[in-house]
């Protein structure tokens, strides 16, 4: 079976640095941070008082008041990320097969302020209190069936819940639909809002979280030997993927052509990496083979790149085992210095990063990478954006539970 070709047409985003795509995008050249201090709850008992937060958030100018109301914020965030990105596709979903096109987003938590508040009503007020919205509100599936419900789509509709690699895998597994000529559009990507009291605080159990918090700007420090965890944040990343031809004959701005997809398991730990980067390794292989490319043809790597001490050496190691000596010539940066880690919406807001360098020619910076660790001797674009002609590059997704996601974007 010839398998179709999948473009990437629209994109949207909601971040700590705005919603604009191309103002957010001008801010990590420029090397602008996102993260700062909490203000939507009371961080005096938390050790960690920092995130990449999005306040205020009156559920975005995209939606009906009435409509944001009944969803949480990780949904609001998806929806009005789709709108902007369905928006810049110029898509008319009215003139399109429903059948045809899909919503697929993925989220690692899901609903978790609606969880939290409902949980206080619960014990506060009693069960009869608990509002019918509750369950369509918490829901991972929640922001996947909102977009298909805005726009009248009835092809594919789903949650990938796969932790940090929930993104990752939504945006795989939607332009598996593509090339199988089951849907000509799929509107995929992933949300997350998990800055929360009950969300920082299991990320503070867990010892992962950053806790540099008299300087929120560098708190996120990939491959630098200083890095202490990796900073929480919230938003949505929506990617529009539309079979080649289709979008050909209506005329779209292409950014991107999506290559290819592997995906791993590390089969070892639920929370830290394979050290030896095996499972990471092999997925970026099975991408890069379904891709038809090789590890000299990438031009660019948008690492995983968390700010954790154990996370960044993993990854360093795993792109050293498959590129071998080509990985000491192959830029790496890690955005998550700037927007913090998303959680399940990482994958989606790199998927358009990762786009966006490959359309304008340039790589986004790692910035607050001062005193690199001994054991992470890459190239990792360090401080500074660079200009270089991108013709294939890699997106990196990697998740709790050992989950592996290779995306391979490549110049149309």
């Amino acid at each position: 079976m010839n398998r179709r070709r999948v473009v990437i047409t629209g994109l949207g985003w909601v971040t700590s640095l705005g919603t604009s795509v191309d103002g957010v995008w001008k801010d990590l050249l420029a090397g602008k941070s996102g993260i700062k201090a909490i203000t939507k709850f009371d961080t005096e008992k938390y050790s960690t008082k920092i995130a990449g937060e999005i306040n205020p958030w009156g559920g975005g100018d995209n939606i009906d008041k009435r409509v944001s109301k009944r969803l949480d914020r990780f949904a609001q965030y998806a929806l009005n990320a789709a709108i902007d990105a369905v928006n810049d596709s110029g898509l008319d979903f009215s003139k399109e097969d429903p059948w045809r096109c899909g919503s697929i987003i993925g989220s690692g938590i899901g609903g978790m302020e609606e969880f939290e508040n409902g949980y206080q009503k619960l014990m506060d007020k009693g069960p009869e209190r608990l509002s019918p919205f509750m369950v369509p509100k918490l829901m991972c599936n929640a922001a996947a069936g909102n977009v298909s419900i805005h726009y009248g789509i009835k092809g594919p509709n789903y949650a990938a819940t796969s932790a940090c690699a929930s993104a990752g895998h939504a945006i795989g597994e939607a332009a598996e639909y593509i090339r199988r000529n089951q849907c000509d559009v799929i509107v995929t990507g992933g949300s997350e809002a998990a800055v929360t009291p009950l969300g920082t605080g299991c990320f503070i159990a867990l010892k992962a979280l950053s806790k540099r918090n008299d300087e929120p700007t560098k708190a996120s420090r990939p491959f630098d030997k200083d890095r202490d965890g990796f900073v929480l944040a919230e938003g949505g990343g929506i990617i529009v993927l539309e079979e080649y031809e289709h979008a050909k004959a209506r005329g779209a701005n292409i950014y991107a052509e999506f290559l290819g997809y592997g995906q791993s398991a590390d089969g070892i730990h639920i929370t830290a990496p394979d050290e030896e980067g095996r499972g990471a390794a092999h997925a970026m292989e099975i991408a890069l083979a379904e891709s038809g490319v090789s590890t000299t043809d990438v031009d660019y790597i948008n690492a995983h790149g968390t700010s954790t001490g154990l996370g960044d050496i993993a990854e360093t190691t795993a792109i050293k085992r498959l590129f071998k000596e080509e990985a000491y010539k192959t830029p790496v940066s890690s955005t998550k210095s700037m927007t913090g880690h998303l959680l399940g919406a990482s994958g989606g807001i790199e998927a358009i990063i990762v786009a966006k360098a490959i359309q304008k020619g340039v790589m986004p910076p790692t910035i607050n990478l001062e005193n690199p660790d001994e054991a992470c001797d890459l190239d990792y674009v360090p401080n500074v954006a660079r200009e270089k002609d991108i013709k294939v590059a890699l997106s990196n997704s990697f998740g709790f539970g050992g989950h592996n996601v290779s995306l391979v974007l490549g110049k149309i």
